[in-house]
């Protein structure tokens, strides 16, 4: 995400390294290649040339202090005026109502019903709604079919009427359908067209207008840049919809539309989008958005993402087996698949302060999993439980059954075992530290 953006503007803040105070001189320099490394970004020039001034109209105000460098005072300043641009604040997302209607409005192919089936889940995990969904792109080729895969996957269920060929029909008899099922949440999935055309309007204002939608959400590709920002502005002059969600962001996107469609539009981004599983939803923050765009990484989301995931009543289980040294294989599988859920796993790791740039060339996808889930599967359940019954000739047959080399398997036998040793080491040294506080305490 971004990546980019990024190395641009890490090239800029090189100019200012090792200077012991910011000039007019040396900010110039940075200040020209952050107005270059924007533009290339697909933000509009005008837009970028009232950023960067900013930035510089700040950074020339300051004293640095003894313990700042300048190019730690600019990155503060560009991390700030990041936020700021991007809107400043999470905002609110409004679910209120008997039921709550959410209308989700976008061109074709920006993702508008794999975004309809993720908001779908949040809702469900994170707010603890009853969500229906309704499939009401009565136009593209299985539309419909798509939203009821999608929706039998995640559980949640989907309102359609394959018969009819009236949006504004489907839209309200779905509503109807949610108060009679107890349905507190109706997300409407509609049409979207190749551009921006007429009929599209007329029949999204029409939906708006007779469903009362508590909001209205416009999907955005954000691979499609500067485009996206002037195809929302043209939904928004008719909608007037309460925000946007930008999706495809771990593709290969340059920011533009994430940096300046709040700036233009003057509507917040809501939800990002990374990837295609359900789970692969997130609340927008920009100033965690301004930080992963700096390469400072985003050490919050990345804990929330870790605890959306976390069973207390495991965690205990697996912490019991840790002490009594019985971690076996099927604990492992556990918390990989833990870790698989939390999303990309590149895009995971670039959220830790400094391992953005150290995994940047580095190809790194869930499919790295799929040799040791192969390795595990291959056991016997009574191998899972006891890792010490792998012996040499359990160990030639599960090569064979994983499709891996027997120098695969005894690899990664070797790595579950130190991983066991050091688990068991940090447990030691966590068990020491608690007795010890209960010692001083006395």
């Amino acid at each position: 995400m971004f990546e980019n953006l990024q190395e641009r503007l890490e090239g800029a803040f090189k100019t200012l390294k090792g200077q012991g105070k910011i000039t007019e001189i040396n900010v110039a320099e940075t200040i020209k290649e952050i107005r270059r490394a924007l533009v290339d970004a697909d933000v509009n020039y005008k837009i970028a040339k009232e950023f960067t001034d900013r930035v510089k109209e700040k950074a020339l105000g300051q004293n640095v202090l003894t313990a700042v460098s300048p190019g730690q005072l600019i990155t503060k300043i560009m991390s700030d005026e990041l936020t700021e641009l991007m809107g400043g604040t999470a905002a609110d997302f409004n679910v209120k109502g008997t039921p709550a209607v959410i209308l989700i409005a976008g061109l074709q192919g920006s993702g508008k019903t794999t975004f309809t089936h993720k908001l779908a889940l949040f809702l469900k995990t994170q707010k603890f709604k009853r969500p229906l969904m309704v499939a009401c792109d009565v136009y593209r080729p299985a539309a419909i079919d798509q939203l009821m895969v999608l929706g039998e996957k995640i559980n949640i269920p989907v309102y359609a009427d394959k018969e009819s060929t009236s949006p504004l029909a489907i839209a309200l008899k779905g509503i109807e359908e949610a108060k009679a099922n107890g349905n507190d949440v109706v997300i409407i999935d509609t049409a979207g067209r190749l551009a921006v055309d007429e009929d599209m309007m007329n029949e999204i204002s029409l939906l708006k207008e007779k469903t009362s939608p508590t909001e209205i959400l416009f999907v955005v590709d954000s691979m499609t840049g500067q485009d996206a920002v002037n195809t929302a502005k043209a939904f928004n002059d008719r909608l007037n919809f309460d925000g946007v969600v930008l999706t495809k962001l771990d593709g290969d996107t340059r920011g533009g539309a994430a940096l300046t469609i709040t700036y233009t539009v003057g509507k917040p981004i809501k939800f990002v989008s990374l990837g295609e599983k359900a789970e692969a939803l997130d609340v927008f923050h920009p100033d965690r958005m301004a930080q992963r765009i700096l390469g400072m990484g985003d050490i919050v989301s990345f804990v929330e993402k870790a605890q959306a995931q976390y069973d207390e009543k495991k965690a205990r289980e697996i912490e019991s087996k840790i002490r009594k040294n019985q971690f076996n294989f099927n604990d492992f599988l556990y918390q990989l698949n833990q870790i698989k859920k939390m999303g990309n796993m590149k895009d995971l790791l670039g959220m830790i302060p400094g391992m953005g740039k150290a995994v940047k060339d580095v190809d790194i996808n869930n499919d790295s999993f799929k040799k040791i889930e192969a390795i595990i599967y291959s056991m016997t359940p009574k191998e899972r439980e006891n890792p010490d019954l792998l012996d040499g000739k359990r160990r030639a047959r599960l090569a064979k059954g994983s499709g891996n080399s027997i120098q695969e398997v005894n690899a990664f036998i070797k790595q579950f075992d130190e991983m066991k040793k050091m688990m068991k080491s940090v447990q030691k040294m966590s068990d020491s530290g608690r007795s010890l506080k209960g010692i001083m305490g006395k």
